[in-house]
């Protein structure tokens, strides 16, 4: 029986992750392979999967939790996928704020269930923008200091840094990015993309797609300064259900949301980390209006717009935001009213809504890589205080 592809596409929220995973899974049905997809978030109600199954995905969806501390949910994922649509790869898409992924998911794949699945190189995406801005190349709004950790230690561990969105830079300032990324992250190969655009995606593909997982030590991480900095994310996902007495303009309300939410922010001095949104109308489950805020300064980018007017849909919202989780719910909440009153009266009925930190990271294994000290020459279990298990 042959292996099936396990491609984890990791990166920092608002890299553009969803974007290159969709590319590249049409790439692979393109060349005549079943594809299936996982994501990943602390709560439900993704905007992620809702976008990937508007496309004719199969997607299964891992919540309350990181890939690393939903270990056995993964299996059972990729269990389901396999009986529905028998996919000759997986294509998975982790937390944005989740680091460790190579010690907690791709080495214990590898090694427990090495015979099911070939695991791919692990790929960390970076919004080009955001890097300059973190790396000290460029000023500009930027996150504390135990947040930076994590977005750090995504890179240290990437073996493909794949910097996407490369038509928003000049050449000179992409060549800064990219030689200074390669200069401190010689373990990586730099890829540069725009997965808008469909450039430069080929090569990247074929490294990943042509290669396997490496064998090098997971980099060393502090679990205490890695829990601190991704608690201080505030989360808030919600679905709401739109209705008007007439059709409505569900692109303008989108645009006039993001609008609205930023400003929010922005006076309470809270860096946006991602803001995403979809809207699907009742009336035609294949069309979607996609819109995106992924930096405080930035304005906000439809990716996707929806053919018609609509009377009837589903919003669903995903904020990430350095804010405490209640700051964030009296912006959405405050926001939402006054776009739904800009788009004519639109009444908007929350379905679901959840704000939150995320807990503590405890993954289910932890293996650090090839180990001199392992008897076997294999990876070898850690334990959270770096002893074996």
């Amino acid at each position: 029986m042959s292996k099936a592809n396990y491609i984890m596409i990791g990166g920092f929220l608002g890299a553009g992750k969803t974007t290159a995973i969709l590319k590249l899974a049409r790439r692979l049905r393109g060349s005549g392979l079943r594809v299936g997809l996982i994501t990943n978030d602390q709560s439900y109600g993704l905007v992620d999967s809702a976008l990937l199954r508007s496309r004719g995905f199969p997607v299964e969806e891992i919540t309350g939790g990181c890939f690393c501390c939903k270990f056995n949910s993964l299996l059972e994922a990729s269990k389901r996928l396999s009986v529905a649509a028998r996919p000759e790869a997986f294509i998975a898409e982790p937390v944005g704020s989740c680091t460790d992924l190579k010690a907690t998911v791709s080495y214990p794949l590898r090694r427990m269930y090495g015979d099911s699945f070939r695991i791919a190189p692990l790929s960390v995406l970076v919004d080009p923008l955001r890097a300059l801005r973190i790396l000290g190349l460029e000023e500009g709004r930027a996150f504390s200091s135990k947040v930076l950790y994590v977005y750090r230690k995504q890179l240290e561990e990437a073996e493909t840094i794949v910097i996407n969105k490369a038509d928003l830079l000049a050449p000179d300032r992409l060549e800064c990015l990219r030689s200074v990324l390669a200069s401190e992250h010689p373990q990586a190969e730099i890829f540069v993309i725009s997965a808008r655009n469909g450039n430069g995606l080929e090569p990247w593909f074929d490294r990943i797609l042509g290669r396997e997982l490496g064998s090098v030590n997971a980099p060393e991480l502090d679990y205490e300064l890695y829990a601190e900095g991704e608690a201080l994310l505030g989360w808030l996902n919600c679905t709401v259900l739109l209705s008007g007495s007439a059709a409505f303009d569900g692109n303008a309300l989108l645009c006039d949301l993001a609008h609205r939410i930023g400003r929010g922010l922005l006076a309470g001095d809270y860096e946006v980390a991602h803001l995403k949104m979809t809207l699907s109308p009742d009336e035609d489950g294949g069309d979607i209006g996609v819109c995106n805020l992924v930096r405080g300064d930035a304005e906000p980018e439809q990716s996707h717009r929806l053919q018609a007017p609509l009377e009837r849909g589903e919003l669903i919202l995903n904020l990430r935001a350095e804010s405490d989780p209640e700051e964030l719910r009296g912006i959405v909440l405050r926001s939402l009213q006054e776009s739904a009153v800009r788009a004519g009266g639109v009444d908007a009925r929350i379905e679901h809504m959840e704000h939150f930190r995320p807990a503590r990271p405890v993954p289910t294994h932890r293996m650090a890589g090839l180990q001199e000290q392992a008897k076997d020459g294999g990876e070898i279990f850690q334990n959270q205080d770096g002893s074996g298990a």
